[in-house]
């Protein structure tokens, strides 16, 4: 019993130590080598001869090493962690921008963090604040904000804040985005392009994005004196979060006016799929009865029966871009300028806005 029990207590302690977190200094004691000398080999440090090199990294590979990297700030000040916070984790702009960016920082040794505010600006803050805590090395916010206020305070911490696809007037600091007003030009040009002439648009929430998209929607149609009614201007209250639904809704609401619009430009490719599903199910043709057109470029194809135009953000280099900037920021410490990327937009042309009419032959008939 005595040597039974004892036996148990070995193949416990053995479990154990198996499962202990092995450090540098395990893998220092048997390969040989100081701890200092692990330290720089897995860092890739130029001190280093490859043959020695390899050996810790494949004894670190051997024994299932990983850095503890919350020590490791500690003693660096430094975490490796890039914070992203967007309205919404499922929206595919925004996961395609989180790609971009994640693809663009792990080469370089980053990982972010990523969490959603899911339209909310308290929650916003609340999660800015838990994301400071854990000594970022740079904060990337698609901020929901109302105004500048707590992005300001923001600002005065030690972590770069680096504000995405949303700005603020009143507020200096780095961003990263697209042109909206040239995105809201070309959705009303590529409109009047194939006749359409009731043209509607349903906008987005109030901040920098949907106003911009908004006055370069209008001030494109008025250019070709084409003026859009008060009416068909249709405000949906959150435009990320259940954006199919407001789309859906935006196109009953429109069904409500005089007469149906002939064309409408959606804020984004979620409202936009909305109203091209709800059209569909009520039988009206798209693109003859009413053309659509979104904003985005998301790539919904193979969820729609009618393929979506749309405005090309270039979410994806907006990603790489946002990568590259942190990159500057973090390796360039006397320079404290704020760093401004406008990418612009392009038209992509599906069959949701494919009509035979040209401008031209719309202008005749009007």
């Amino acid at each position: 019993m005595g040597f039974a029990l004892h036996s148990e207590f070995s193949n416990l302690r053995v479990c154990i130590v198996h499962f202990m977190t092995v450090n540098m200094k395990d893998i220092a004691r048997d390969l040989g080598v100081s701890v200092v000398t692990v330290s720089k080999a897995l860092r890739d440090h130029p001190d280093i001869s490859k043959t020695t090199r390899e050996r810790i990294l494949l004894k670190a590979k051997e024994v299932g090493y990983r850095p503890n990297l919350t020590a490791r700030s500690l003693v660096t000040g430094r975490s490796s962690l890039i914070g992203l916070i967007v309205p919404d984790l499922i929206h595919p702009f925004f996961a395609e921008v989180a790609k971009g960016l994640s693809q663009g920082l792990r080469r370089h040794g980053y990982f972010i963090v990523v969490s959603s505010s899911e339209e909310d600006p308290e929650l916003e803050q609340q999660e800015i604040e838990h994301m400071l805590a854990h000594r970022l090395e740079a904060l990337v916010v698609a901020s929901c904000q109302i105004n500048s206020e707590f992005l300001r305070k923001t600002q005065l911490e030690e972590t770069p804040l680096i504000l995405l696809d949303r700005s603020f007037k009143d507020l200096e600091s780095h961003f990263v985005g697209s042109d909206d007003y040239s995105a809201g030009k070309l959705a009303a040009e590529h409109l009047l392009d194939i006749g359409c002439r009731r043209i509607a648009h349903i906008r987005g929430p109030e901040n920098s994005v949907g106003k911009r998209r908004l006055k370069g929607f209008i001030d494109t149609l008025r250019k070709h004196s084409v003026e859009i009614a008060a009416d068909h201007i249709l405000q949906v209250a959150r435009g990320d979060v259940d954006g199919r639904s407001s789309g859906a809704d935006a196109l009953r609401r429109m069904q409500q006016l005089r007469r149906l619009p002939d064309g409408v430009f959606c804020y984004n490719d979620v409202i936009a799929v909305g109203v091209i599903n709800e059209a569909l199910r009520q039988g009206i043709d798209v693109p003859k009865g009413l053309a659509v057109i979104g904003c985005g470029n998301l790539h919904y194809d193979d969820e729609i029966r009618v393929p979506l135009s749309s405005i090309d953000q270039r979410s994806d280099e907006i990603g790489s871009r946002t990568a590259r900037l942190i990159l500057d920021i973090l390796g360039d410490e006397a320079s404290e300028e704020c760093r401004e990327i406008v990418l612009q937009p392009r038209l992509v042309a599906r069959a949701s806005t494919a009509r035979a009419t040209t401008r031209r032959t719309s202008r005749a008939q009007g």
